[in-house]
């Protein structure tokens, strides 16, 4: 396979002070969707309405992104525990129940008197 160059980008081609484009915005906006998807705990605290420069996107966008990574992660990690216990119990032999005894016999009910 031909490797395709990529010239780098210009030192200009981000300025955290900049204004956010349109595509940046819809970014955010998509990310906030996936956010409100996320467990309590990874959740971020930036409020995305107040987001109008490249860097406040850019900050956003990386705490997102980590959440969404460590969610996943914790999650694999939570399946691979569940298997593991899975596994073991499977392997380990049934326990025969200790036999209680003969069963008594039932007494018959006393007649009341009147």
């Amino acid at each position: 396979m031909e490797v395709i160059r990529v010239p780098r980008p210009s030192t200009k081609a981000m300025d955290p002070d900049r204004a956010a484009n349109a595509l940046l915005l819809a970014q955010v906006s998509h990310l906030q969707h996936a956010e409100r998807r996320l467990p309590l705990r990874y959740r971020s605290e930036i409020y995305t309405h107040a987001i109008r420069t490249e860097g406040e996107a850019a900050e956003y966008i990386h705490e997102v992104t980590e959440a969404i990574h460590r969610a996943h992660a914790d999650a694999e990690k939570q399946r691979a525990k569940r298997a593991r216990g899975l596994e073991a119990a499977a392997e380990r032999p049934k326990r025969k129940r200790p036999s209680k005894g003969k069963k008594k016999a039932a007494k018959p009910a006393k007649k009341k008197s009147k």
